[in-house]
């Protein structure tokens, strides 16, 4: 028999997240701005080629999520990991809009500023360089739009006699937005831009 009053409290305790949760990867990122000449721009950094994760791809710094670690922890960690930035110089504003993936992760993405970039000490075996784009440029330069079929393809130990139509069931396909920017010889697309796409939106009227 079930504890009325502890189940009670649980729920009235209980923090919404995202169901499945547990079998997802987890991740926090830091969108860096920089006020530069009067401007913010928005900081990104070019993967190092000898990773085995997205190498030379364009991202904002971050990575997994530890145990025992908030998002928040593990955003302004990841940020000092990868571009030496000093924890003081690492102004986070606010969390954004939760991101999940095709592929079974949840992106925890934060805003903020960075200060004194010129103390920045790279890890050249996760970046090889970073660069900064004018908030100006991304608010009047639109990414182009296309999307990716995401379909269900279900395992053949299903039990396909409890389910109706059986083997003939119609799964639902689904579709997965990708996004294109483009800033001289870089190209900002994948993750990274959907993340900036919605950081934008703030910005928009």
């Amino acid at each position: 028999m079930f504890n009325r009053q502890k189940v009670l409290d649980r729920l009235t305790n209980h923090k919404p997240y995202i169901n499945g949760s547990e079998y997802m990867r987890r991740a926090a990122v830091f969108i860096p701005m920089v006020r530069k000449d009067g401007e913010i721009h928005i900081l990104f950094e070019v993967r190092a080629s000898s990773l085995k994760h997205r190498p030379s791809e364009i991202s904002f710094p971050g990575g997994g999520i530890e145990e025992g670690e908030t998002p928040l922890q593990a955003a302004i960690r990841e940020t000092q990991e990868e571009i030496g930035s000093y924890p003081e110089d690492i102004k986070i504003i606010s969390e954004l809009d939760l991101l999940i993936t095709p592929v079974k992760y949840i992106i925890h993405p934060f805003a903020g500023y960075l200060d004194n970039i010129d103390l920045m000490n790279l890890n050249k075996d996760e970046v090889d360089h970073v660069f900064m784009v004018p908030l100006k440029y991304l608010l009047e330069n639109h990414p182009k739009k296309y999307f990716n079929t995401v379909q269900v393809l279900p395992d053949q130990n299903l039990p396909f006699d409890l389910i109706p139509g059986e083997k003939n069931y119609k799964f639902e396909n689904g579709k997965s937005q990708v996004l294109f920017y483009k800033y001289k010889d870089y190209v900002i697309w994948g993750i990274t831009a959907k993340i900036l796409y919605n950081f934008l939106e703030f910005f928009e009227n």
